[in-house]
């Protein structure tokens, strides 16, 4: 059986470790939304945390806006 490995970003390029898809990844995602199931606001503190140390590097490679819709946007509440 295999090993589960985490879906997370290797950086400076936040692309996931385990599948290469842009981070966070639908693994990833999945992954956040069960640990941050009671806590939306936690998850949403966490990632835009995330974002600002990912803009630092991808900024001038997509943009602000490209990067907000990539970390925050799939994880508000619908």
């Amino acid at each position: 059986m295999p090993r589960y490995r985490p879906h997370v970003a290797a950086r400076p390029s936040w692309r996931c470790r385990v599948c290469g898809a842009a981070w966070p990844c639908s693994p990833a995602r999945l992954a956040l939304l069960g640990e941050y199931r009671e806590n939306r606001t936690g998850l949403l503190i966490y990632l835009a945390t995330l974002l600002q140390e990912a803009d630092g590097d991808l900024a001038n490679q997509l943009g602000h806006d490209r990067l907000r819709d990539r970390f925050l946007t799939w994880a508000r509440p619908r």
